[in-house]
């Protein structure tokens, strides 16, 4: 017989994959349905419904889409941008560039509008960008994973891409349900997110959301969207009235993400908020008492990832080695030209708890002391 499969009791406490709701856990294993049987089409309705409570929009297509965050992230470029296409997108961190790098593999004009990572998008930068050359949309990122960045101003600079008669794409992989998202009030063309951070459900979708604006510009494409899979005309047959077969649905997936929206949703979205960001201030004092740092002001501070910046003569890799061998926690280490600099802590979703930032600090502390 072959060997079971054996984990080790990770506290996820890193960027993400987050904690999962037990209550998730358990609706991935009910028993598959087909993904054309009424009974799940029934799923996808009322999962649907939940999305759009979440985004806090009206968008009749909003939909998970089948992929992980980065799926979400290559559908919004590739559907909604033509080779020729002139895109500005505001890079202030890891994500920032991928949108950038995947908007001119298929032939975009791309101008990035680059800050220090840690800051956050001048929107007067990105209204003389668009002053500049007409262009087809304005991208940026919503929750910056790899900094710890909340960008502000997202009403306005959607005002200011409308005014330019560009689309507004934003994304939002980390910040769905962790803090207040309001898709149809900022004025947000398309945007997406993903399971795995504050919807406490595994990787595997990108939840995501289009306006109608959006859509005649997809409907108005002079090019073929280059990609099968993540063509939103074919999925939206699927996930819409036609019902017409793409792709088989990832059932348990979906399974997951219903009954986490829907604990989402019972506990209200702005309790929600309110729990991510009490968390945090409950990390960030005892962080103080250990002598550390975060990297971002308050000002600009996402509430689900806090980056905390590394004391000198602390070796990164070697204290979140400890806390995998000794103590089975993950937290992240910095990405780009943070790396070494700091550490990355998630606490997202079912992983937003008091008890958990208890059990990191206490393990911190053991082995800070031990680095002196």
């Amino acid at each position: 017989m072959a060997s079971p499969l054996i984990v080790p009791p990770r506290l996820l406490l890193g960027p993400g994959p987050s904690l999962c709701a037990p209550e998730v856990l358990r609706a991935m294993a009910t028993p598959l349905l087909g993904h054309l049987d009424p009974a799940f089409l029934r799923i996808m309705d009322v999962t649907k419904e939940r999305l759009r409570s979440a985004f806090r929009t009206k968008n009749r297509l909003t939909l998970p889409l089948p992929g992980t965050g980065s799926a979400g992230t290559e559908a919004i470029i590739v559907n909604f941008i033509e080779p020729g296409d002139r895109v500005i997108v505001g890079v202030n961190g890891v994500f920032g560039g991928r949108l950038a790098d995947q908007a001119r593999r298929i032939g975009a004009r791309v101008e990035t509008i680059d800050v220090p990572f840690g800051e956050a998008i001048d929107p007067d930068a990105i209204e003389a960008a668009l002053k500049r050359e007409r262009a087809a949309a304005v991208v940026i990122v919503h929750a910056e994973t790899s900094t710890g960045v909340l960008q502000p101003n997202i009403p306005e600079i959607a005002a200011s891409a409308h005014r330019h008669g560009a689309l507004f794409l934003l994304d939002c992989v980390t910040s769905l349900g962790g803090t207040p998202l309001e898709i149809d009030a900022w004025g947000v063309d398309g945007a997406y997110s993903g399971t795995q951070k504050c919807l406490s459900v595994p990787p595997g979708l990108s939840p995501a959301t289009f306006s109608e604006t959006a859509m005649a510009k997809l409907k108005a494409r002079t090019t073929p969207i280059p990609s099968w899979y993540l063509d939103l005309s074919m999925i939206d047959a699927y996930w819409g009235s036609e019902r017409a077969y793409h792709h088989t649905a990832p059932i348990s997936m979906v399974y997951a993400l219903h009954e986490g929206l829907g604990l989402l949703l019972d506990e209200g979205l702005e309790a929600s908020f309110a729990r991510h960001r009490r968390v945090q201030d409950f990390l960030l004092a005892g962080l103080s008492e250990l002598g550390l740092k975060p990297l971002v002001p308050a000002a600009i501070r996402l509430p689900m990832l806090t980056s905390i910046l590394i004391p000198d003569g602390v070796d990164d890799a070697s204290i979140r080695k400890a806390l995998y061998e000794r103590f089975n926690i993950e937290i992240g280490g910095g990405l780009g030209t943070l790396k070494g600099k700091v550490w990355r802590v998630g606490l997202m979703g079912h992983g937003a708890r008091e008890e958990n930032v208890l059990t990191l600090l206490g393990a911190l502390r053991e082995l800070l002391r031990n680095t002196k």
